[in-house]
């Protein structure tokens, strides 16, 4: 059994310059806590798997293969691999 805080959880650098918690990492997922201060955003990018994000708390925009959408705290959005896309914090 594995167990892991999140809150404690070490950060690990990243290309897009904002803190990111390595959860977990197998061969077949991973888990990666994303916090992004006002104004932080993920950069555009490209994952060759789908990717999902789940907001905690605030609100921000998704930008998934150019479109843009608001979304705010307990919202689920799923990324298709091979799509650009990133999250924005307001």
């Amino acid at each position: 059994m594995n167990i892991i805080n999140a809150l404690t959880a070490a950060e690990s650098p990243n290309p897009h310059g904002i803190s990111a918690r390595e959860l977990l990492t197998t061969e077949h997922a991973q888990a990666v806590m994303v916090t992004l201060q006002p104004g932080e955003a993920l950069k555009l990018h490209v994952t060759p798997v789908a990717v999902f994000f789940y907001v905690l708390e605030g609100e921000g925009i998704v930008e998934i293969g150019g479109e843009q959408q608001p979304v705010g705290r307990d919202t689920l959005i799923e990324s298709l691999a091979r799509i650009p896309h990133r999250l924005l914090n307001q």
